[in-house]
């Protein structure tokens, strides 16, 4: 059984609309308001087309500040940091020693010497810890910072109302300013591939912004959205979730956990040309030694895939699906897979084999299958 030592202040608010918060990364999350189909569809279709408004805070925030902040999320991270000024962000992988993925985050640089790691439920906070270990820099684990995603396209048509200058916000950008008159950071990021904005606050002040944000957004269609619909989400957008996709919950027959970036297609987060940081000299060495890859597949019919589900070609079980969603908005039955590196490639026919034995023809695509040119979440003005 899980323990859940971390607290969102907006715990009640979730409760009240029939919340049940199940722990994610130590803290109680909204993963159902309700478990019913409609209701994970109504969520789906708010962020497709008009907006919803998630509790992240299970995220965990830690703050690096000091001379040698940036040093340390240099050696943690696979991001050259130099390259990021104040007021920008970046996507980038945590590492082993081995090369192989334990964590993902975001790395905020709010100031000169002040720097913040938003991460998931892998070990980056540990791996941050060590590095930072005798090194001037002081490291704050920050709970009290509560993080809001508001997403979907008119995201940015409500927010414009009450935040000047947000249309200005590129895409990864962040701004200090307030809403509501409460003080917030806003970061033009999120999970969804929508275009959508992370709204930071203090704790005292999340419920106030929570039931504004709801009460003034409602007549644009903006609604709660339990955490479980980012699965749909992420799934057609290419959005990996650790340990979701990751040989941490579909282990090796033969040998332990961890994947690299080269099969989990995350390469793209090593700034070009960079070393030093923890895991680089294993992980150049592991490229080409790929032992399956991540890649997409479109499925036939409306029946999704279940989590698990095997993945048949020739008769012989190759690979299997992580998740699988089907929207009848983008006409699609999709599904991200591990699989033989020799599958990886667009049309390769194969089926799906979900638990009660159903069969359901599929063939690859590359993903994402939404926003392909991921035009949508970079969208200016």
């Amino acid at each position: 059984m899980a323990i859940i030592y971390r607290t969102s202040a907006l715990a009640q608010r979730h409760a009240e609309i029939g919340g049940e918060l199940e722990d994610w990364n130590g803290m109680g999350t909204a993963w159902f308001y309700d478990h019913s189909d409609e209701r994970a569809e109504a969520d789906y279709l708010a962020v497709r087309t008009k907006a919803g408004l998630m509790d992240v805070s299970g995220l965990k925030k830690v703050h690096l500040v000091g001379p040698h902040a940036a040093a340390v999320i240099d050696r943690v991270t696979t991001r050259n940091v130099d390259k990021i000024m104040p007021g920008r962000a970046i996507y980038a992988s945590m590492l082993n020693d081995d090369g192989k993925f334990i964590d993902d985050c975001v790395i905020y640089r709010l100031s000169v010497n002040h720097w913040m790691v938003v991460h998931g439920a892998g070990t980056g906070h540990e791996s941050m810890a060590m590095a930072a270990f005798g090194k001037n820099v002081a490291m704050i684990f920050d709970d009290a910072l509560h993080d809001m995603s508001l997403q979907g396209p008119v995201a940015v048509d409500f927010l414009a109302r009450h935040v000047p200058g947000i249309r200005d916000l590129a895409y990864f950008g962040i701004m200090q300013t307030k809403l509501f008159g409460k003080p917030v950071m806003i970061s033009r990021t999120g999970y969804t591939g929508e275009r959508g904005y992370e709204i930071f606050c203090e704790g005292r002040h999340a419920i106030e912004l929570w039931d504004t944000i709801l009460s003034e957004g409602k007549d644009m269609g903006i609604r709660p959205v339990q955490f479980s619909t980012l699965d749909l989400l992420r799934t057609e957008s290419y959005l990996l979730f650790f340990p979701g996709d990751n040989s941490e919950t579909f282990p090796f027959a033969d040998e332990p956990a961890g994947d690299t970036l080269w099969e989990l297609g995350l390469d793209f987060t090593v700034s070009p040309g960079k070393t030093g940081f923890r895991g680089a000299e294993n992980h150049y060495a592991l490229k080409g030694k790929e032992r399956f890859k991540i890649y997409g597949v479109k499925l036939e019919g409306t029946t999704k895939a279940d989590i698990g589900a095997k993945l048949v070609k020739d008769g012989k079980e190759v690979g299997l699906v992580t998740f699988g969603m089907h929207s009848g908005l983008n006409n699609h039955n999709v599904g991200i897979a591990r699989m033989p590196v020799d599958c990886a490639v667009p049309g390769v026919k194969m089926v799906v084999v979900n638990a009660d034995g159903t069969e359901i023809p599929c063939v690859t695509e590359e993903m994402p299958f939404y926003d392909k040119d991921k035009s949508i979440r970079t969208a200016k003005g």
